[in-house]
């Protein structure tokens, strides 16, 4: 099969689409044809060697697909050939075939489109587990996030507007971005390059702050994050785009009540599959009753991945990037 292989960390060159062997399935396992995967910026930290642990080269980076069964291993119970699924595989996903454990392969509709389905699995689950399971927000509660142009972004934004936050603040890097996030629910939009976004959040909430942060950009955004901070307020920390360190004075958390969180979605899938599943089971369903709709503004074939590598890199995108086997 043709796969996209990283064979030593670096650029987007370092992408090569390579013929390589077709996984053999365990017998929990079961073997998809993939029909698309998606590009998010964990694998742009994969292939550069900057993401949080040791990567053994080389390797095929992505972390979710959809497509079809084609083979099922022989303790599989629950999954048929021929279904229609999406799928987090462990071995990544930019490639015509993937194995993939049976408690990480989620059924889906017949009538859902398979290009819509691989885009929604991580910004999906992840945006469900950062609003409902880590900042348990609170109907009429406000919320800032941070990188709202992004696949999480826009798709937290109508999560948050979906569990009945009052004030949905977006925050954007560049002011293209600044129709979508307002399309897809954001009630107000702050370009954190040009503005002073805490001192402007403090005034959009008549100097109480937001109770509810989400922020993937890390660094010195912390400092920021904390002046806007409401009493009682939750900041959850899932992601380090800028590559800066950040410190946090811990007298500023215990005097309000204010909690900081970290999160992770790849330590939910790999030590608690049980509760991705029951993740899955609900966002599936928001995804077939049109509740949720994922933002994706460009496909790429798989052997232009280092394209859609350097489309993420530019921070122009926008939602969702695909790439099609």
């Amino acid at each position: 099969m043709n796969a996209m292989v990283v064979t030593q960390f670096g650029g987007p060159d370092f992408l090569e689409y390579k013929d390589v062997e077709t996984p053999k399935i365990k017998g929990n396992q079961v073997l998809i044809k993939v029909k698309a995967t998606s590009v998010n910026f964990a694998d742009v930290k994969k292939r550069n060697g900057t993401y949080p642990g040791k990567i053994q080269l080389p390797f095929i980076p992505g972390l979710e697909a959809s497509g079809i069964v084609v083979a099922v291993g022989d303790n599989v119970k629950n999954l048929n050939v021929d279904q229609k699924v999406i799928a987090l595989p462990d071995d990544g996903s930019y490639a015509e075939y993937i194995a993939v454990d049976e408690n990480l392969t989620f059924p889906i509709p017949e009538s859902m489109c398979l290009e819509k389905a691989a885009a929604f699995p991580i910004v999906a689950f992840a945006s469900y587990s950062l609003l409902n399971d880590i900042a348990r927000i609170k109907k009429g509660e406000s919320v800032l996030i941070h990188a709202a142009g992004g696949g999480v972004g826009t798709t937290a934004i109508q999560f948050a507007k979906l569990f009945g936050s009052n004030k949905i603040i977006a925050s954007v890097g560049s002011d293209h971005k600044t129709d979508i996030v307002k399309e897809v629910g954001a009630d107000y939009v702050i370009n954190h390059t040009e503005e002073n976004f805490s001192q402007k959040i403090l005034e959009m909430t008549e100097g109480k702050g937001v109770d509810v942060i989400l922020d993937s950009l890390g660094g010195e955004m912390l400092k920021e994050n904390m002046k806007c901070l409401a009493p009682f307020g939750r900041l959850i920390y899932f992601g380090n785009a800028n590559g800066q360190k950040a410190s946090l004075d811990i007298d500023q958390l215990y005097p309000s009540n204010r909690a900081v969180i970290g999160f992770s979605f790849g330590k939910y899938r790999s030590l608690r599959p049980d509760k991705v599943r029951e993740i899955a089971k609900q966002v599936i369903s928001y995804m077939e009753n049109d509740l949720i709709s994922i933002v994706v503004t460009k496909k790429f074939p798989l052997k232009e991945a280092p394209a859609a590598h350097e489309w993420i890199e530019s921070r122009n995108s926008i939602g969702k990037v695909l790439l099609i086997p």
